[in-house]
Order: C-alpha cells, then sequence, then structure tokens
C-alpha cells in the first residue's frame, strides 16, 4: 500500500474536490494525510482526518480584503503579492515536516498552495497537481507576456527560497516555522521516531524513495510548479474545458468529484413548492464583498417572477439583512448546496469553478456573472459549452438577470448542453478515476517527469 499527502490552501472550494479522492484512497487501504489548516480540513474531510498544520496567518476560508472594484491584472497582482505567495512561505515548514513525519510516496498538491511542489522538488518526491479550476490549464495569461513574465519572477524567487540548497549556516527548511507543526486529527502526534521506524519497515521504504529525479540524476527544477511534470488531475472534462493544455505532466480528466460532505447546515425543506421551479442564487464564500448590488438585484428580479419561481439566495456576508422565511425568495447565509442543485431548475452565480461544474453534474444550466480570478475564463466556458448565458458582473441590473434567467429557463437547449456536460462528467470518474492515476503514480515512481501514464 502507498501514502499520499494532500497540500491545500485554507479554501473551501480548494479542499471539497479531493475530499473524495482521499476517501477513495483510504478506502482501497492506502494511507493518507494532509498538510493545511486542521480546522477547515477537519470540518470538510472530518475528525478522523490525519491533518499536519501550516503556519498559516489567515482563518480558514479567509482571503486578505481586497477592494472590491480590483479587477484584471491589478486583481491578479493582488491575489499574487497578498496571498499566493506569503502562503507559500507559511506553509512550507509545515510541508516538509509532514514529509519528514509522514513519509509519503505520492503528494497531491493545489495548483494554489506551491509550497507542495516546490517541497516535494526539493526532496525529490513525485508529486500530482490538483487542478480544481480548469481555467490555469487554458493559458489564460497567452497574450499578456507581461502580466506572465511576472508571474513567473514571483515563481522563481520562491523556488529560490523553498526548493533551493539548505543555507549551511542555517536551519533545514521543515524547522524554519516559529511552532514546527504536528500532526493532528486521529493518529495524534506522529512525530514520534520509534512510529516513524516502524512505518517505514511496514512500507518497505528506506530514503531512496525521497530522490527521484529527473534525466542526468537532477532534481527537476526548471517546472512551473502550479503544473506537476508527473501528472495533473483535472476534475472538469474536455467537454467544459476544451482547449485546456499543461505547462507540465499530461492531464487526466476525471470530472468532479463530489463527496458526500458533513451534514450540519440546517435547511426548512418544508418551504420548497413543487409547483414552482427553484433557482440558487449564490457568489460562493470569498465574494461577499463584491456582492450587494449583485444580490439586491437578484431578489427584486425573483421577486418578480414568483408566480413560477421560488429561490434561495446564499448571503454569507448578511448583504441582505436578516434572513427571514419568505415565501417567495429565501436569503441564508449558508445552504446544502449538492442538495439543493438536485432540486434546481437553474442556478446564478460568478462562475466558481465548483460551482459551475456541481450544478452541471446535476444537469442544471446556469447564469454565470464572473467577478475576478478564474471566473471570466469558467464563464467564457459555460456559454462555449452552450450551458448557460453570461452577463456582466458590474452592470447587471434586475431586469438583464431576470432577461437572462427567462432565456435559460425557457430555452430547452440549455438544460439539453447541461445534461450532456453532466453526462460527460459523471462518465469521467470522479474520485474513482482519480485515485486510479494516484496509484499508478505511486507504483511506478517515474524517474523522468511526464513519463506516467
Amino acid at each position: 500500500m502507498s501514502r499520499y499527502l494532500f497540500v491545500v490552501p485554507p479554501l473551501v472550494g480548494h479542499v471539497n474536490p479531493v475530499v473524495g479522492v482521499a476517501a477513495e484512497l483510504a478506502a482501497r487501504g492506502h494511507a493518507t494525510a494532509w498538510a493545511g489548516v486542521p480546522e477547515l480540513i477537519g470540518r470538510l474531510a472530518g475528525s478522523e482526518a490525519e491533518v499536519f498544520r501550516c503556519a498559516v496567518a489567515l482563518a480558514p476560508d479567509a482571503v486578505p480584503e481586497r477592494p472590491p472594484e480590483l479587477r484584471g491584472p491589478a486583481a491578479l497582482k493582488f491575489l499574487w503579492e497578498d496571498f499566493l505567495v506569503p502562503l507559500a512561505d507559511a506553509m512550507a515548514p509545515g510541508v516538509a515536516e509532514a514529509i519528514e513525519h509522514f513519509r509519503p510516496d505520492v503528494l497531491v498538491v493545489d495548483q494554489q498552495a506551491v509550497a507542495g511542489a516546490l517541497v516535494a522538488e526539493r526532496a525529490g518526491l513525485p508529486w500530482a497537481t490538483s487542478a480544481t479550476t480548469s481555467a490555469e490549464l487554458t493559458g489564460p495569461l497567452d497574450g499578456m507576456p507581461l502580466v506572465e513574465g511576472w508571474v513567473r519572477d514571483r515563481l522563481a524567487e520562491l523556488r529560490s527560497r523553498l526548493s533551493g540548497p539548505d543555507d549551511p549556516d542555517g536551519p533545514p527548511l521543515n524547522e524554519r516555522a516559529t511552532n514546527p507543526p504536528r500532526a493532528e486529527g486521529r493518529a495524534g502526534d506522529v512525530s514520534e521516531e520509534r512510529g516513524n521506524d516502524r512505518r517505514r519497515r511496514e512500507c518497505g521504504s528506506d530514503d531512496r524513495r525521497h530522490r527521484v529525479r529527473a534525466p542526468g540524476g537532477e532534481r527537476a527544477t526548471n517546472t512551473d510548479p502550479r503544473f506537476s511534470p508527473y501528472l495533473v488531475l483535472a476534475f472538469s472534462t474536455a467537454e467544459l474545458a476544451s482547449s485546456a493544455t499543461s505547462a507540465g505532466g499530461p492531464i487526466r480528466f476525471v470530472g468532479p468529484s463530489l463527496a458526500a460532505r458533513p451534514s450540519g447546515t440546517a435547511f426548512p425543506w418544508e418551504w420548497l413548492d413543487p409547483d414552482r421551479a427553484l433557482v440558487l442564487v449564490t457568489l460562493g464564500t470569498a465574494n461577499s464583498d463584491a456582492g450587494a448590488a449583485f444580490l439586491s438585484h437578484s431578489q427584486t428580479s425573483l421577486r418578480t417572477r414568483s408566480k413560477r419561481l421560488q429561490a434561495v439566495i446564499v448571503d454569507p456576508g448578511g448583504l441582505l439583512g436578516a434572513p427571514a422565511l419568505d415565501p417567495d425568495v429565501l436569503v441564508l447565509p449558508h445552504v446544502p448546496q449538492l442538495d439543493l442543485l438536485a432540486r434546481a431548475a437553474a442556478v446564478v452565480c460568478h462562475a466558481g469553478h465548483n460551482t459551475v461544474c456541481e450544478a452541471l453534474w446535476h444537469g442544471v444550466p446556469l447564469v454565470v456573472a464572473p467577478i475576478r480570478d478564474d471566473q471570466p475564463v469558467v464563464a467564457a466556458q459555460v456559454v462555449a459549452a452552450g450551458t448557460g448565458v453570461r452577463l456582466r458582473f458590474g452592470r447587471t441590473t434586475a431586469e438583464r438577470l431576470g432577461q437572462a434567467l427567462d432565456a435559460v429557463l425557457d430555452d430547452p437547449a440549455y438544460r439539453a448542453a447541461a445534461q450532456r456536460v453532466g453526462a460527460s462528467f459523471r462518465a469521467a470518474g470522479g474520485a474513482t478515476a482519480a485515485a486510479d492515476h494516484l496509484e499508478r503514480l505511486a507504483v511506478e515512481r517515474p524517474l523522468t517527469p511526464g513519463s506516467s501514464q
């Protein structure tokens, strides 16, 4: 059996897709552990998850506050300078400690947790990229060479700090944290050396598995850490992300991984009216700062259609006031999204990759209004696939939103396209297919990046 370490940022949308993959691997008898924020991972993956704490300053699922009007290259610059780079620096010691004590065969690294790739590179371990959004696989910066060069400079600086040789006069990477991480969860403290020795003997492992090398015997240090040279797991399919390419190893489209999520979000199911179509409106967990006007327009538009529609609006920031049990438009801070999608006729959202894929999995057409980051790319995929209508977020009015909603509800072509993409998702295999690819990578432990098939 093999050992897999999942390295994830403190973001719900980046943890949820791999929860099912970890569960599938565990069900096959493999050992799994996590490097990240235990409070968030435990809530999503279950209290039994073994988690190595990374010293992340942010609260779970929090990003630095940024001006709502920030868009385009300015938003990208903010994302890297104020979130991704500090996150990598903060996570690196915890990832190194997790590798030392858990001794994985393979790391599964989220694209936004680049510390995992760089520390794996340093240790000579193979890693797989978890592409929880397909946007990075479509060359979003093509045609913007200056912006792309600026990002590559940031990555090069990170590599020099996190993947280069240790300072001979300083401590190794896994000792640079102020508070060295310890495993949390069912396994408790796994730093006891005797426990490590026992696991090494049971797995038949030794230090050789930490010396995977590229051609010529050198570590593969010229790769983009967002794209593993061994394996890229894309939680989508070509039917949606038709233009996806990889700067690293082979892309394996596995479709969404929709694992059962811990219950705990109450919902008044008796409120649903079986004679009216249900519309779900959500801007995700990280966009409440920008959504007041959009949610208000949504509320107005949906009320005018209350004879044939009911709507649930997700409002985690309380922008629409205190929740009230309205017979037509229900506003709640949190909802059981997958359960609602199984009943929904349409979704209005920000084109977040997880929300889009979860809606299409259920064959539900979309109205998308991208705000920033990967969302414009995902919105373009929605339109190209014929599964929805796109609005300009900053120029959305109640009338425009209502017209778009009428289109996806009244034109059966949108639902047919959504069902077609959903069928491709289910055929791709999800967590089962992802686990198959990871098992193959662990068994082969390729000496040449990209040679794993």
